[in-house]
């Protein structure tokens, strides 16, 4: 697939490396020739220095032939304007748009075909609220990823020595733990991942990836690691938009601390929080200023400034003085791939948050939801059967049947039954049906092309 990236910053270098690896044609649009050599020794793309939303550069850059279009500059406005430049001059078919401002986001006059005519909207300060609101939800876990709307869950748990169901072989579980709707698609011991098979064992220590009911995840999570008390008091480090919006949010749920170096932020933020939301000015990498503040009696520190090292260093000391859970928000992807289960119990990249929309738009067949899973290494993906047994590979076929790549796993089946969505076990009987939505675990995203074809529906398929 030939695909445009404006904008050679965090975000745009983010998902050239994640296109790249896929072995799509990417050229990047960025004003800074600098920063475009640096990119092209990094990865196999190609870059155009100029100005993105002129007709002249999207030319020299290939956008007569481009099938996508990803606009992810620093100003909105600026990737409003380049998607229409890009649908109506170049008649690019598909065009995604970075759009920080919730007011772009109001309607959809405003960005469909008559409008800037943008297919996609992308929010990563969106998609990071929404993230942390999840592992708030589940205190326990690792990593949360949401299929078929909401209604089944991937998740990431460390296995502890109080849970229910560990030190039992996976065979054990259903005999454990009836009640649960659950499948172990994974397991990774001391970063390395085991053959998941009946008599598989879950250690102490072990990071277990499950998907389960919504409605039971809470369960799911307590029996491999015991329950962690809910989150009720939070501190953020860090007044920018994503705090901003994540301290309003809580408002009603937690009692919330935030903190911001900038007195004019502070001053803004009092502004626009409810008074039951305390606002401090401060640093939060001060051992002072978070023990004055009692740092140990909080639930979870989130660090969210715009600076790697002051978030790292300032979730250590929080984690150092006793707070139960940290989340770091970590834009090197090296720098959260190294911090990621140490004293920071969360290190949160913003882009890989926003790496999963991205890939679903781009997936060839009828593929629902794309994530991203241990920080790009797998992935899962759900994806609609179409058609029937004569044009499908995967209609009015049973589980056991489908020819899937050595090591990738069914985690489960969401099938409409008179209107209400049921989580099916895949178990070897299960016979797809048209509509299902089917999630499957790949332990190596070069896989994804060999699952995409699965979901293509042919004229004929013999």
């Amino acid at each position: 697939m030939r695909i445009l990236i404006l904008g050679a910053g965090r975000v745009g270098e983010s998902v050239a490396e994640s296109l790249v690896s896929e072995q799509n044609d990417i050229t990047v649009i960025d004003p800074d020739p600098i920063r475009l050599r640096e990119l092209e020794e990094k990865f196999d793309l190609r870059g155009v220095a100029g100005n993105g939303i002129q007709p002249s550069v999207m030319r020299r850059a290939g956008a007569d032939e481009a099938d996508m279009f990803i606009a992810c500059a620093a100003l909105d406005e600026t990737n409003l304007t380049a998607c229409k430049v890009a649908h109506e001059v170049f008649n690019v078919a598909t065009t995604i748009a970075r759009v920080r401002s919730p007011e772009f986001l109001e309607g959809d006059a405003l960005l469909g075909k008559s409008g800037f005519a943008v297919d996609h909207v992308i929010c990563p300060e969106e998609s990071v609220m929404h993230y942390i609101h999840l592992l708030i939800d589940y205190p326990e876990a690792l990593q949360v990823l949401e299929f078929s709307q909401g209604r089944a869950h991937l998740i990431a748990v460390r296995a502890s020595a109080q849970g229910q169901l560990v030190n039992h072989t996976i065979s054990e579980f259903k005999a454990l733990f009836p009640s649960a709707t659950m499948r172990v698609v994974a397991i990774y011991r001391q970063d390395a991942e085991l053959h998941v098979e009946p008599g598989t064992r879950v250690l102490p220590g072990d990071e277990v990836f499950v998907l389960a009911d919504k409605d039971k995840i809470r369960h799911v999570l307590g029996a491999i690691h015991n329950f962690d008390q809910p989150v009720r008091r939070v501190m953020i480090a860090g007044g920018g938009k994503v705090g901003l919006r994540l301290a309003r949010s809580l408002v009603g749920q937690c009692q919330v601390k935030i903190i911001d170096l900038n007195l004019k932020r502070c001053e803004y933020l009092a502004s626009e929080l409810p008074s039951e939301v305390l606002v401090l000015e401060g640093d939060a990498t001060d051992e002072g200023l978070l023990t004055g503040e009692n740092v140990g009696d909080m639930d979870l520190f989130i660090a969210l400034t715009g600076d790697d090292e002051d978030n790292i260093l300032s979730a250590m000391l929080a984690k150092r003085l006793g707070v139960r859970r940290v989340i770091s928000l970590i834009n090197r992807r090296i720098y959260a791939e190294m911090m990621q289960g140490s004293t920071i119990d969360i290190a949160l990249s913003p882009s890989q948050t926003i790496i999963g929309e991205l890939l679903t738009h781009i997936r060839r067949g009828d593929v629902a939801a794309v994530h991203s899973l241990r920080r790009g290494a797998a992935e899962a993906i759900e994806g609609v059967a179409r058609g029937d047994a004569r044009t499908s590979r995967l209609v009015g076929r049973r589980i056991e049947q489908i020819d899937l790549p050595k090591g990738a796993r069914i985690g489960g089946v969401v099938r409409d039954t008179s209107g209400a969505c049921e989580l099916l076990m895949p178990y070897h009987d299960l016979t797809i049906q048209a509509g299902d939505h089917v999630i499957i675990y790949l332990p190596d995203k070069r896989m994804l092309r060999a699952v995409e074809k699965l979901f293509q529906v042919s004229a004929t398929f013999f």
